[in-house]
């Protein structure tokens, strides 16, 4: 098993259904495939139509897999939305063993008591994240496996999500042909493809900006201590652009993107056009978006300080808002990392310094290699995130010679029938 693990990552959001599969080991992601498709059905990070989703999946992981030349069996597909909530809870556990050593099954006691809180029936758990140990006292342990002790405690970080939410994206990823090993909240998966272990250690804040919304993932002393989504994204920012100019959306998103384009990238259109760009200190030529509005030349002074910069600073305080709202904002000194498809927006990085008063940068996938081309930019983040996640699963269990279970949603058999399968395999040679 060197060659580690084939892991099909889906990122499930408001403008695009990002697929990677990549095969992975301990430290690296290989990347194989890569695709990307207009989203369609999904409204605000949520399904809301599944006929559609299902079509737009369908046409991201297809693409993914003629890159690859590998057909996806199963997936690790992300969850986002405004439904998205966050605690932090306590389990207490006797150690089991009567010598008192710690082992694995005490860790998956404590950390099913700590999962024993009490949430509504409409909601459902989808992470229960470690923050760390303590045993007999002795705090701030990461690992106690092996550790002698008698009582074993845990704080634990508990991500939830809305159960209607999680149903539609289970039948959608059942209708279109694979089954879901993991569903993982966005901002958990980004920060683990762009955070260092610095950061997280020292205490940071990850801001994903999608289309349709924003999620935070606030670390400290290297755990999730606080999550949660705002309704709020890069497409608020298209739109006033539009609203703006007086001009569609799809024109208006053409101009945020030339924008938002890396100087290199501006250099070379003007080096093309043989003209300078700016026609003046403050114009912009437009003339190479080839708009159906006709709009060739516009304001930067507009664009940028009238109406970029305001919704920039709306969002940083709201963002302001949940981080004041968690209690953990004098514990991260590493500031806060942007990424997502809104991390391209042109002064995001001096908008979130202004109004936040803290150190910030755009989070890029790292620990990456193979067509890395296409992913090394913030938007794939969540994607690579996905494969990271998806790497540190155990493998499913399955009848020996490669003859596989079906999987039968909403039904508990499979558990009991799985527990079977591993005992007969038990008494194989």
């Amino acid at each position: 098993m060197n060659e580690g693990k084939i892991v099909v990552g889906i990122d499930i959001g408001t403008s695009k259904i990002a697929v990677i599969i990549a095969r992975t080991d301990e430290s690296t992601v290989n990347v194989l495939g890569v695709s990307e498709a207009k989203s369609s059905g999904i409204k605000k990070g949520q399904i809301v139509d599944i006929e559609e989703a299902v079509g737009s999946i369908n046409t991201s992981l297809e693409a993914a897999e003629r890159m690859a030349g590998y057909s996806a069996s199963r997936v690790v597909a992300s969850i986002g939305g405004a439904h998205i909530e966050s605690l932090n809870s306590k389990g207490v556990v006797a150690v089991s063993a009567p010598e008192g050593e710690v082992t694995k099954s005490d860790l998956a006691r404590v950390i099913d008591a700590a999962r024993a809180v009490s949430l509504p029936s409409s909601r459902e758990i989808i992470h229960v994240l470690p923050r760390s140990y303590t045993v007999d006292g002795q705090e701030g342990i990461k690992d106690p496996v092996g550790m002698s002790g008698i009582r074993l405690e845990v704080d634990t970080h508990i991500i939830s999500a809305n159960s209607t939410a999680i149903r539609n994206l289970e039948k959608a990823l059942t209708e279109v042909g694979v089954d879901i090993d993991g569903v993982v909240y966005n901002g958990y998966a980004s920060s683990l493809s762009v955070l260092s272990d610095t950061e997280k250690e020292l205490g940071v804040i990850l801001v994903d900006m999608g289309a349709g919304t924003t999620d935070i993932s606030i670390y400290v002393d290297s755990a999730v201590a606080y999550s949660s989504v705002l309704a709020i994204g890069a497409r608020h920012i298209t739109n006033d652009l539009a609203i703006g100019l007086r001009i569609s959306l799809e024109s208006a998103e053409k101009i945020k993107l030339f924008l938002s384009n890396p100087p290199k990238r501006i250099a070379k259109v003007a080096e093309e056009d043989q003209e300078p760009l700016h026609k003046s200190s403050d114009e912009i030529d437009l003339s190479s978006l080839h708009l159906t509005e006709e709009i060739n030349k516009v304001s930067k002074k507009t664009l940028i300080d009238g109406i970029i910069r305001p919704r920039l600073n709306e969002i940083f305080t709201f963002v302001g808002l949940e981080i004041k709202k968690s209690g953990f904002g004098s514990q991260t000194p590493s500031g806060i990392v942007i990424t997502g498809g809104g991390a391209r927006t042109v002064g995001i990085v001096e908008g979130a310094k202004r109004t936040l008063a803290m150190p910030a940068r755009i989070g890029l996938p790292t620990n990456i290699k193979g067509i890395i081309d296409e992913i090394q930019d913030p938007s794939f983040a969540t994607a690579v995130g996905l494969c990271v996640y998806g790497s540190t699963l155990e493998p499913q269990s399955g009848l020996p010679f490669g003859i596989s279970v079906p999987q039968i949603p909403n039904l508990r058999f499979n558990k009991i029938f799985s527990k079977v399968l591993d005992l007969i395999k038990s008494f194989m040679p």
